[in-house]
């Protein structure tokens, strides 16, 4: 997957939440100069159990879409914490309590903080060269 496919996904995963009303929407871009497991993390917060529970769903249900599947999924049904692994990103849905026990921003402080319409404008920039592109129609050429 190159850079821009994947910056892509995750803002697919961050439109996602989004669309649930997750808050407090943080992505961390992962160092590249310490060992890390992952390229980003993104990191949102629901208000309650069944919210938590939507936005892993809305996030699974949009990124198949894409052809992606997580390769591991954890805390679904005690919804407190639970982990969507894509490999090359995690999501992270919260609960407030639990987001502040976990502090993941102070953990990983070395990553890179970035603000999801950094990647959310990306994603709508290709999305209309695509739509642009599929529309333009070759012209006929008349002879003179």
């Amino acid at each position: 997957m190159t850079p821009k496919e994947l910056r892509s996904k995750v803002a697919a995963a961050i439109a996602a939440c989004e669309a649930k009303k997750a808050e407090n929407v943080t992505v961390l871009e992962m160092d590249r100069a310490t060992p890390s497991f992952t390229d980003y993390f993104v990191i949102v917060t629901g208000s309650n159990p069944r919210q938590m529970q939507a936005i892993s769903d809305e996030v699974e249900q949009r990124l198949s879409k894409l052809g992606l599947r997580p390769a591991h999924v954890e805390g679904y049904n005690q919804a407190d914490w639970v982990l969507l692994d894509y490999v090359d990103f995690v999501v992270h849905i919260f609960s407030e309590k639990a987001r502040h026990y976990y502090d993941l921003e102070r953990l990983w402080k070395s990553a890179k903080r970035l603000q999801p319409a950094e990647l959310t404008k990306a994603r709508k920039a290709t999305a209309t060269r695509a739509r642009t592109a599929s529309s333009r129609r070759p012209r006929r050429r008349t002879r003179s």
